[in-house]
């Protein structure tokens, strides 16, 4: 009677009908905003559609600009996606300042070309030259954190090899 709550073994459309009927609330293992499945399956919807709708702005780019561009990823979640997926679509590595993401510092990108999954447009704009919105993810059933615009900035202000310790997120 418990075991669709701690192993997938029914659809998601399902299991969210079984959990409503059975007034059964998994228990919060992050204290982010929920969506509509537990953290531990909604973690495994929406990773290659986000690495596609990133390969669609990096592809679209210039045979000149792609090798010069940076993925850089809010969190270790969105970095994996890439990484996991990326090669299928040619991507580089992604970056981030996430954790131990951190600590593998821009992998030689200099700023002048980036990606950004997610963050504040404002924040983005005291950062680059030029900002823009490039695309958008959201999968129904992944973690609503896993819902952003991706954004293509270019001409980091300062080098990236200043920014990058701001960058730093153990959270």
């Amino acid at each position: 009677m418990l075991s669709p709550i701690a192993i997938p073994v029914l659809p998601p459309e399902t299991f969210i009908r079984y959990t409503d009927a059975m007034h059964l609330a998994p228990p919060r293992i992050e204290t982010r905003r929920m969506g509509p499945l537990p953290q531990i399956f909604a973690d495994q919807f929406g990773w290659e559609e986000m690495t596609g709708a990133v390969a669609q702005i990096y592809n679209g780019l210039s045979p000149e600009v792609r090798p010069k561009t940076a993925i850089f990823a809010q969190n270790y979640s969105q970095a994996g996606a890439i990484d996991l997926f990326g090669p299928k679509f040619g991507l580089p590595p992604a970056i981030s300042g996430h954790q131990n993401y951190f600590l593998w510092g821009p992998r030689g990108f200099t700023g002048e070309s980036v990606i950004v999954m997610g963050g504040r447009r404002r924040d983005l704009e005291s950062r680059f030259a030029e900002v823009q919105t490039a695309g958008s993810v959201g999968h129904p059933y992944s973690m609503p954190d896993q819902h952003f615009d991706i954004f293509y900035c270019r001409g980091l202000k300062r080098p990236l090899s200043e920014v990058w310790p701001q960058v730093k997120n153990w959270d």
